[in-house]
């Protein structure tokens, strides 16, 4: 009862600001694991803005050769590096980087809807690869979030 209590009020006394709120255990391994998929996602996106087709032929295959796919797979790494960099220069500031990792996360989860709405039509290897990582880096940045 006692330690329900104290916990009670610690809360309360953390929520309207008279006692500073602890930091989670789990806080420095997810901000790191953030920061760490938000570098990624810079240099993915990058490799994306310069060579679309090469990014994109493991989710779409041949078709990456088109003009079509350059445009999607450049406006595709501008979104990677935008959602990248945000998360970089807020830590760098010491703003919060919650926000841009869960607008991550979401990003990746639309990949990994896509890709599975179409899996069967996909090429057979790049499916997998795409599949995988997209999902991955879904989980990594909706379990981070909950700890920033």
């Amino acid at each position: 009862m006692r330690s329900v209590l104290r916990t009670r009020l610690t809360s309360v006394a953390e929520a309207i600001g008279v006692v500073e709120k602890r930091e989670s255990r789990y806080a420095g391994l997810a901000r790191r694991a953030a920061l760490g998929l938000a570098a990624a996602r810079v240099g993915l996106g990058a490799a994306a803005i310069v060579m679309p087709g090469r990014a994109l032929r493991p989710w779409i295959g041949e078709d990456s050769g088109r003009l079509g796919s350059a445009v999607i797979g450049r406006a595709l790494g501008g979104r990677d590096i935008a959602l990248g960099l945000g998360s970089l220069m807020a830590a760098r500031k010491g703003t919060p980087i919650r926000g841009w990792t869960e607008a991550a996360a979401l990003s990746d989860l639309i990949d990994t809807a896509a890709t599975a709405v179409s899996f069967g039509k996909l090429p057979s290897g790049g499916r997998w690869l795409v599949l995988a990582s997209s999902a991955g880096a879904a989980a990594v940045g909706v379990t981070s979030a909950r700890f920033l």
